[in-house]
C-alpha cells in the first residue's frame, strides 16, 4: 500500500496485522532485542505471528554480524531463524558496490566480519590497507572495539579519491546500558577528515529496501521498527506500511512531533501490536476512550482508556495541526497523564 502524501493520523485495521500482511520486515535493535537480550513480549509475539502464517524477516542496519550469527542469536533467544531470514545493510552495500565495480575488485573494509562476508558473496575482495590499491572503501559498524586506526585508514583512501560507501548512517544504537554512538558517528569522523560524503545503502535509502524485497519476496510487507528516521522513513520511501513500537529509541513526544515521512501507519507499545486489530483514530483526535485537542500552544487529552490509544489520539491532533510540517505543540502534560 502506498503511503498518503501527508498522514494526519494512525490507520485502523479490522484484521490483526499478522493477518493483514504476509511478511513482517522487523528491525532488530530496539524491536526484538536490546543489548543482546530479548525485549519484553518479543519472543512470544513473534512465535504467535509465525504460527499464524506470517513470514518473519529480520532487517538490520547493523553490518557487523553475519546473517548466520544473527540467526543463531535469535534462535538462542527463542525466536527460531535461518540465515536466509536475515537481511543486513552489509548485504545492501555490497550489492551497491558490485553494481558499480567488476568482480574481483579490491574493497578496503572498515568494519567487522559481517561486511567482509557480504563483500565476498558479491565476488569482491576485502583488503585491510589504503596501500592495497582498493577500488572502493566500505564502512560499516565495527563494534565497540574497533580501533581509531581503521578510521584513519579509511580517511587516507577516501582523500586519495577512492569511492566511499557506507552501510548506514545511524548516529546512535540502543544498548543494554543506554544509547551509544552508531556507524553514522564514525562515518562523520571520516567525512570531517576528508570533506567527502559516502554513498549510503542502509535504511531509509532505496538500496536497503531493494535488497529486502529481493531476498524476502514479500508481496504485502509491513515494516516494524523503533526508529523514525530509518525504519519508518524507509517504509515511506519504499511505499509500504509500517508499525512503530515504543521499545527502542523513539519517544512518544518525538512521535507526535514527527514530520510526514516519519509518521508510521500504525503505533503500538511493543510487538504485541502485530497480533491485534488497530482501532479507528478519527481526524478530530478521538481513539478508544480518549479525545485529544489543541488548546493554545498545548495538546490536551480528555477521557480514559488504554495509554496507547491516548497516544494515537495525540498523534492525530498533533499531525493534523502540523500538516506537512513538524508539530511544535507541548504534549508534556498529556503524555504524563498516559505515563509515556
Amino acid at each position: 500500500m502506498n503511503q498518503p502524501t501527508v498522514r494526519t493520523r494512525p490507520s485502523a485495521s479490522e484484521l490483526r496485522l499478522n493477518e493483514a500482511y504476509d511478511t513482517a520486515l522487523l528491525d532488530l535493535d530496539g524491536v526484538v532485542y536490546a543489548g543482546g537480550e530479548a525485549i519484553v513480549h518479543a519472543v512470544e509475539s513473534l512465535g504467535t505471528a509465525r504460527a499464524g502464517g506470517m513470514h518473519l524477516a529480520y532487517v538490520t542496519n547493523n553490518a557487523a554480524r553475519t546473517p548466520d550469527t544473527v540467526a543463531a542469536h535469535l534462535t538462542e533467544l527463542g525466536v527460531p531463524a535461518e540465515p536466509g531470514d536475515v537481511i543486513t545493510s552489509a548485504q545492501a552495500v555490497s550489492r551497491l558496490i558490485a553494481d558499480q565495480l567488476p568482480a574481483g575488485s579490491k574493497v578496503l573494509v572498515i568494519g567487522a566480519e559481517g561486511l567482509r562476508v557480504a563483500l565476498r558473496e558479491r565476488g569482491l575482495v576485502p583488503v585491510e590497507s589504503a596501500d592495497d590499491d582498493p577500488a572502493a572503501v566500505a564502512q560499516g559498524f565495527g563494534g565497540p572495539e574497533m580501533p581509531w586506526g581503521r578510521l584513519m585508514e579509511a580517511s587516507y583512501a577516501v582523500a586519495r579519491g577512492v569511492p566511499w560507501f557506507a552501510s548506514n548512517t545511524d548516529l546512535t544504537i540502543p544498548s543494554a546500558r543506554g544509547i551509544a554512538p552508531g556507524n553514522g558517528a564514525a562515518v562523520r569522523v571520516v567525512s570531517l577528515a576528508t570533506g567527502v560524503v559516502p554513498q549510503v545503502a542502509g535504511k531509509p535509502l532505496p538500496p536497503m529496501h531493494r535488497e529486502t524485497i529481493l531476498r524476502t519476496g514479500a508481496e504485502r510487507p509491513l515494516v516494524v521498527g523503533d526508529r523514525l528516521d530509518t525504519d519508518i522513513e524507509g517504509a515511506y520511501v519504499g511505499g509500504v506500511d509500517s508499525l512503530l513500537v515504543l521499545t527502542g529509541v523513539t519517544s512518544a513526544a518525538e512521535l507526535i512531533a514527527a514530520e510526514p515521512r516519519h509518521r508510521p501507519t500504525f503505533v503500538a507499545e511493543d510487538l504485541r501490536g502485530l497480533l491485534v486489530p488497530h482501532p479507528v483514530v478519527t481526524e478530530d483526535g478521538r481513539c478508544g476512550g480518549w479525545t485529544a485537542s489543541v488548546r493554545g500552544d498545548e495538546l490536551v487529552l480528555d477521557g480514559e482508556g488504554e495509554p496507547v490509544d491516548g497516544l494515537r489520539a495525540l498523534c492525530a491532533a498533533g499531525w493534523s495541526a502540523a500538516g506537512d510540517g513538524v508539530c511544535g505543540l507541548d504534549a508534556g502534560k498529556a503524555l504524563a497523564r498516559l505515563g509515556l
